[in-house]
């Protein structure tokens, strides 16, 4: 079988009946295009093209083959276009933790539907690093400092530390420092390490009898909400329960460039582009900020 090449290069010249006009339509040179249907003509050991004045003609193989191609290119062409419109027209993949879709993203994608009906978004909650391109993944939200190889980031919320619970369940303090807090009940997610050190650091006992450990920390917030104790959240995690008044914020700390980040591969396609903006606030990608 011929390469593709040439017999994309003999079907410019067949189309437009010229070698330099087959040239600008593909961007290459003449000598290439000439070089490609010589090729052709080689590899078929018979004659395409003849010289007609300044252009060229089809001899009686040439019309033949020119046929062929033109179908070929032409399916080749339509077959493209249709997996390009599916992949425009899938629904917009995200992946993110379960705590920061439950949390987080949920409360906020009525307003996104209201905005956007025709565009359906599909969550791929897990707590694992996923492939976003063998998984056809859209988007990411990740939490971190914003560098993962060969990935493009913006910062989308804080990733401040604060210790949350129902007012009850604290001291009758208007201000409270982390000493005030350590003797009591805490709830914690049991495979947080990144939980574990802060508490070790701070003085705060992680495996405390009074505490209790869940496996995720929607049940922890759970709990939480339940009045069995402190938590340890990023702010993000819990503003809308701050916001009610369902939960009141004990401590706090500076995250310094800890962050969730929205996350992405490669230029956004339309769709995930248009959320991406909405989920920023602000055009998509001017706020880019590559990785590291």
């Amino acid at each position: 079988m011929p390469s593709l090449a040439a017999l994309r290069a003999f079907d410019a010249a067949a189309r437009s009946e010229s070698h330099s006009d087959a040239a600008r339509m593909l961007n290459v040179t003449e000598a290439a295009v000439r070089q490609h249907v010589r090729g052709l003509e080689q590899t078929l050991a018979c004659s395409l093209v003849e010289r007609s004045g300044r252009g060229l003609r089809l001899t009686e193989n040439g019309i033949r083959l020119a046929g062929a191609t033109a179908d070929g290119f032409s399916s080749l062409q339509r077959g493209v276009q249709e997996v390009r419109s599916d992949l425009n027209n899938r629904p917009v993949k995200i992946s993110l933790t379960p705590a920061f879709a439950e949390n987080w993203l949920m409360p906020r994608l009525g307003e996104f539907w209201a905005m956007y009906p025709d565009i359906e978004v599909e969550l791929a909650p897990s707590l694992k690093l996923v492939d976003m391109r063998s998984e056809y993944i859209d988007l990411a939200i990740r939490y971190g400092l914003g560098e993962w190889p060969e990935c493009t980031s913006v910062h989308l919320a804080s990733a401040e530390y604060v210790v949350v619970s129902k007012p009850e369940i604290l001291p009758k303090k208007s201000r409270f420092r982390l000493s005030d807090l350590r003797s009591l009940p805490w709830v914690f997610e049991a495979s947080r390490t990144e939980h574990r050190v802060w508490a070790e650091e701070r003085g705060v006992d992680f495996d405390a009898d009074a505490n209790k450990h869940y496996q995720t920390n929607s049940l922890v917030l759970a709990a939480v909400l339940a009045g069995h104790g402190v938590s340890l959240q990023s702010r993000a995690l819990v503003e809308h329960a701050l916001s009610t008044g369902a939960l009141v914020e004990a401590y706090s700390e500076n995250p310094g460039a800890l962050g969730y980040y929205l996350v992405t591969r490669s230029e956004p396609r339309k769709n995930a582009a248009t959320f991406g903006k909405w989920l920023l606030g602000s055009p998509w990608p001017c706020r880019n900020t590559p990785a590291h």
